[in-house]
């Protein structure tokens, strides 16, 4: 699923990364997990803007060029925590609230000019970057597995049951489903940038400057909040 934000005019910008390249985890998923760029041959390009195939970082697409012939969903913000588990699949809301519309459309402007960092499926997706310009909130740890919810739902997926000490309770598939269920949500919940500690308010123009100096003066944002 890809996520963007709607400049209008019929125009998206999001962060991608350019077919043929690889995704950024330096593992062998750099082959196996397909490019989030658009897909129109670049013998045919799109009259609107033109042959984008091998275009990286934060782009502005035509809403055609950026759905590649998918489906649009709408991104949801600041629903309960009772939604936010009823929605099995990750990377479809947020706990998070939006900023209005002229403070998202400011930061991504900014970033279309001045990019978003590096690309990475788990670290800096276009999640990241979609929920970034709309809330402007960033995780500034080092230890962070990713901020955005298709990450998190991967890695929640991933550990449920492997990690879980709760699956010596029951032995049977539909206790260790119930339980692997339960634990998927709970790590799903707690991973939200929305109730995450350890976020901090960025203003865009900061993303340019130095990294050392953004994650000090977000530390002492943190340490203020708290």
């Amino acid at each position: 699923m890809k996520l963007g934000i709607y400049f209008g005019d019929e125009k998206v910008i999001h962060f991608t990364r350019g077919s043929g390249q690889e995704i950024g985890t330096g593992t062998v998923l750099d082959r196996l997990i397909f490019s989030l760029s658009p897909s129109r041959p670049s013998d045919n390009p799109c009259p609107k803007c033109g042959d984008q195939s091998r275009l990286d970082g934060v782009i502005s697409s035509c809403i055609d060029c950026f759905l590649s012939g998918g489906y649009l969903y709408l991104f949801e913000y600041d629903v309960s925590p009772a939604l936010f588990i009823a929605k099995p699949r990750g990377g479809t809301c947020t706990l998070a609230k939006p900023d209005p519309p002229e403070d998202v459309l400011h930061r991504a402007s900014f970033l279309l000019l001045n990019g978003f960092g590096g690309y990475h499926i788990f670290k800096n997706n276009c999640e990241d970057f979609a929920i970034y310009c709309k809330t402007g909130l960033l995780v500034m740890t080092s230890l962070s597995v990713g901020r955005s919810g298709q990450a998190a739902s991967f890695i929640a997926a991933t550990s449920a049951l492997v990690s879980s000490p709760l699956r010596f309770l029951t032995t049977s598939f539909s206790g260790l489903a119930a339980v692997g269920y339960g634990m998927y949500c709970v790590s799903r919940l707690v991973s939200d940038i929305g109730v995450r500690r350890d976020v901090a308010k960025i203003p865009v123009e900061r993303l340019v400057s130095p990294s050392d100096s953004i994650e000090s003066e977000a530390v002492a944002d943190l340490a203020k909040e708290s």
